[in-house]
C-alpha cells in the first residue's frame, strides 16, 4: 500500500499571534527580502487573506497579487500588512 503524503504547508502550524511573530523575525533573520514577502503571505493566509486585506485596508485580490511569488509590493504594503498580522518593524 502507498503511503499518501501532503505537501508541507507552515500556514498551517502558525496557529497564534506568537507563531507569527517568532516566524516573521526568523525570516528576517536570516532570509532576505523575497523570503520576507513570501513569508508575509504564508503568515497572511495562516490568519486568512481576507481579515488581513480588510485590516491592511486593501482588497483581497491586490493582496494576493501583491504577496505572489513575482509580486513586487510596496513598502506601504508591506507595513500595512505586517501590522494587520500584529507585528510591526523595526530598525535595530
Amino acid at each position: 500500500m502507498a503511503l499518501k503524503t501532503k505537501p508541507f504547508d507552515i500556514a498551517e502550524h502558525l496557529n497564534s499571534p506568537e507563531d507569527i511573530r517568532d516566524f516573521l523575525q526568523e525570516v528576517a533573520a536570516i532570509g532576505d527580502e523575497s523570503d520576507f514577502i513570501h513569508a508575509l503571505s504564508t503568515a497572511a493566509r495562516a490568519m486568512g487573506m481576507t481579515e488581513v486585506a480588510k485590516k491592511a485596508g486593501v482588497t483581497r485580490a491586490s493582496l494576493y497579487k501583491s504577496l505572489a511569488e513575482n509580486g513586487s509590493p510596496k513598502f506601504i504594503t508591506i507595513s500595512k500588512v505586517t501590522k494587520a498580522l500584529g507585528c510591526k518593524l523595526a530598525v535595530v
